[in-house]
């Protein structure tokens, strides 16, 4: 099968703020399966897109959620015109024919749809397909990468450490205010000073972690507010817009932040 619409064509913006990129790279050399943990909006989809357009390989991408099955993930048999016919799902096409595999957020799917993983991650590198009868062997450049955010983990949604000791693991965090500076300017198309300013209003607001926000602004936040300015809105009404009503419902929580956004200006 070709797998050439899975390749990222153009190389996605990603600012290293340590060694995560080389350490990346290091595990791709060995096949390592690899754990991203860290807050929403840190970068951790952007920088698996960065390494696989680096590494000149086809990337799966599976947003997990708590609906997904097994079949979800490994393939199913379909009725069409010619019959029955077996469908790969994405973590099989991964595996089958070599790309890197990302599921994303993977403690949003059920515990018993995770253990399938499982073989790939030791050294068997094997895929049993139980409905098909079949067992694959991972192609030599399949990888399997997975992410989640430590901060919504819970008795209900965490990974087991069955599964967690299977990976290595980067940490990601928000970076250093410069580093997110240099970000929000790039990706907003904002200049460096309106986005210095932003980044003080996201460590205002990550000071409120755990005084009635379960995270502060992100990245991600921050850039859409600076989109929004550089579409010509007030820095205020985008803040607002970006950053306060979204990330919460709570209107002590909200004429707080506003305050902090207030103080910056």
């Amino acid at each position: 099968m070709d797998l050439r619409h899975y390749v990222i064509a153009h190389e996605p913006y990603y600012r290293a703020a340590a060694d995560e990129v080389d350490l990346f790279q290091a595990a791709y050399a060995d096949r390592m399966p690899m754990m991203l943990k860290g807050p929403t909006g840190s970068g951790k989809t952007r920088f698996v897109e960065h390494l696989a357009w680096k590494l000149g390989k086809p990337l799966i991408t599976v947003a997990c959620h708590e609906d997904m099955t097994a079949s979800d993930l490994v393939g199913r048999f379909l009725l069409d015109a010619q019959g029955t016919l077996w469908h790969d799902g994405p973590l099989t096409l991964a595996v089958r024919y070599g790309a890197i595999c990302y599921l994303d957020e993977i403690v949003e799917a059920r515990q018993d749809t995770t253990v399938v993983i499982h073989p790939l991650t030791d050294d068997r590198r094997i895929l049993p397909l139980e409905k098909k009868g079949e067992v694959i062997h991972a192609h030599p450049d399949f990888q399997l990468v997975i992410s989640y955010n430590p901060g919504y983990q819970s008795v209900l949604k965490d990974l087991k450490e069955s599964t967690k000791q299977r990976f290595g693991a980067i940490q990601f965090d928000y970076p250093p205010s410069a580093i997110e500076a240099e970000i929000v300017a790039h990706e907003a198309g904002v200049d460096r000073n309106l986005a210095q300013q932003l980044v003080g209003i996201a460590e205002r607001s990550r000071n409120l972690k755990g005084h009635g926000l379960e995270e502060g602004a992100s990245t991600r936040m921050l850039i859409q507010a600076g989109r929004l300015v550089s579409r010509g809105a007030s820095l205020q009404a985008a803040c607002r817009t970006a950053i306060v009503l979204p990330i919460t419902d709570d209107e002590d929580i909200r004429a707080a932040l506003t305050a902090a956004i207030s103080a910056c200006l």
